[in-house]
């Protein structure tokens, strides 16, 4: 079964009361002027990864919520235990596979990104509105938290031990080689000891999810009989490969939350 659905799909299914279909857009990396024309799908509403689905009071961006925060955020947004979660964002898929990660850490089975996302949709000539749709009612849905999908800080050591484990870094191969800085002020270059580099942008193709055959070319190295641990900058496109690699049937993966932004500071 695959983890991410069409625009035709959607548009097909858009008046199903069922479906909750979320924009999990970060707006501070789209925006690129106050002029530019807000544009949704119909029936969608905000999925908030900075505000409601983050710890803000945590030290490093993006850090993973508690089951509690979770739990009461997703219900604000009215989802149920029986709820189809379709998930995009207005770069096509960037952060929507964050989403899709914290409600599968969280338990919540049937989610699915939305394959090409927003600029998919207006491709084919879709409909877009021009504000978000209203919560009919408070969700019922219940977090129960999956720790084998989280990594922290505190098991890197143990795992950089462990034959079982690869570490793949989702960066681009300029930012894995310090050949340019990292994007935030201070932080220093580096990679994590012995992690090997795919950067996200392989797994994508004009937009789209590459398919599930070029999808097992690029994943040939991370044979099937290791465990994945996916990172990042700080925790987003990371998401991408879990995506990517839930797509091709790994089960045995997880995100380490904190990734390079969290590593480089910490570890020196």
């Amino acid at each position: 079964m695959s983890n991410v659905v069409s625009v035709q799909w959607l548009k097909d299914n858009l008046e199903d009361k069922n479906l909750i279909i979320l924009d999990a857009t970060i707006p501070k990396i789209t925006s690129k002027s106050e002029a530019t024309e807000f544009e949704a799908i119909p029936h969608a509403l905000f999925f908030d990864i900075k505000k409601k689905f983050s710890n803000i009071c945590a030290p490093f961006p993006n850090t993973i919520p508690s089951q509690v925060q979770f739990q009461e955020s997703a219900q604000e947004l009215g989802v149920n235990s029986n709820t189809k979660i379709v998930i995009y964002d207005a770069l096509g898929i960037y952060s929507s596979p964050r989403a899709f990660w914290l409600f599968k850490t969280f338990g919540f089975k049937n989610v699915f990104v939305l394959n090409g996302g927003l600029p998919e949709w207006k491709k084919q000539g879709f409909k877009t509105v021009a504000a978000y749709n209203k919560v009919a009612s408070k969700g019922n849905f219940r977090a129960i938290y999956q720790p084998n999908k989280n990594v922290f800080i505190e098991s890197i050591s143990k795992i950089l031990d462990d034959k079982s484990f690869t570490i793949v870094d989702a960066r681009a191969t300029a930012r894995f080689n310090c050949e340019v800085p990292e994007p935030r002020s201070g932080l220093r270059s580096g990679t994590i000891p012995n992690s090997i580099s795919l950067p996200y942008q392989k797994v994508l193709e004009n937009g789209l999810l590459k398919s599930k055959h070029q999808l097992k070319n690029l994943f040939l190295e991370l044979t099937k009989n290791k465990k994945l641990v996916f990172s990042c900058g700080s925790g987003i496109t990371a998401s991408i490969l879990y995506l990517a690699a839930a797509e091709i049937g790994y089960v045995h993966t997880s995100i380490y939350d904190g990734s390079w932004i969290e590593y480089g500071t910490l570890i020196k």
